[in-house]
């Protein structure tokens, strides 16, 4: 006799900590969550501010550069330069990753709309990059002085609109970067988006789903490989035939400079020595 499956699959709650233990928990295990109320207090950010900066996620443009077929994906980008609590944006550059770390997109530049003048002037966001910013240096350069960290920004929202939305259609995946910020920022009549870790020197690993706006996950990109499942609308058809949406921000802190087409170039060569 066998058991029948649930119909609806479980959510998992996040193994938050404390923003005190978080890098603590960074350097033990290779990620640390924060509830988005844990998140508001550690960055001295009010709840309104908080929801104006989310605001911003209504106007993003169509994700151009699917390569799976899809329409599911609207994004703006942006890069900035941070160190020692005071960060600069920098000229408007192409998103690139090598293909070691993303399969489906990477190798390709991929010039998305940059973000808009009025978010960056939010107090949340200057607010969450200096704080961020402390973090990267407690963690990966405790005893020296500040870093000067190359941070890539995503603007996301997955709609369900056509069915079904896919927040990592690469798959599992690291970055190519140090550190790995992923904010919930709203979750609006969808099921699925379970996130999942693991360790990526052995089988080891985790899945949660994250429900609270402005919660989020810290990953050392080094040691952790991450994705998120698809989503689908909570009903076949919604009144407004819109469907349901998911909306993250997702922050890249990388050491030494931003990921370019010179760094793959120096990687085929690094390759190409080793045979």
């Amino acid at each position: 006799m066998t058991t029948a499956r649930p119909a609806v699959q479980p959510l998992f709650a996040p193994p938050y900590c404390a923003p005190a233990d978080a890098a603590a928990q960074l350097r033990r295990s290779g990620f640390a969550l924060l509830s988005g109320h844990d998140l508001a207090r550690w960055i001295g950010a009010t709840p309104q501010e908080l929801h104006e900066l989310a605001r911003a996620w209504n106007d993003l443009p169509p994700d151009n550069y699917l390569l799976d077929g899809g329409r599911y994906r609207s994004r703006r980008h942006g890069c900035f330069e941070v160190q020692a609590g005071a960060w600069v944006p920098v000229p408007r550059r192409a998103h690139w990753q090598p293909v070691e770390y993303n399969a489906l997109h990477g190798g390709i530049e991929r010039w998305f709309e940059p973000m808009a003048q009025d978010t960056l002037a939010q107090p949340a966001w200057h607010a969450l990059l200096t704080n961020l910013g402390s973090l990267c240096d407690a963690v990966f350069a405790p005893n020296a002085d500040a870093l000067r960290w190359y941070v890539e920004s995503h603007q996301f929202r997955i709609d369900t609109a056509s069915g079904i939305g896919r927040p990592t259609p690469e798959g599992a995946h690291r970055d190519g970067v140090d550190l790995v910020a992923v904010f919930l920022v709203a979750r609006d009549a969808i099921k699925g988006g379970e996130t999942r870790i693991f360790e990526a020197a052995s089988p080891a690993g985790q899945r949660f789903t994250l429900t609270e706006p402005w919660s989020v996950l810290l990953l050392d990109d080094a040691r952790m490989v991450h994705e998120t499942t698809p989503i689908q609308p909570l009903a076949a058809a919604q009144p407004s035939g819109e469907g349901g949406h998911r909306d993250t921000l997702v922050l890249t802190w990388r050491r030494g400079g931003f990921q370019g087409p010179l760094l793959g170039a120096a990687l085929a060569q690094a390759r190409l020595s080793r045979l």
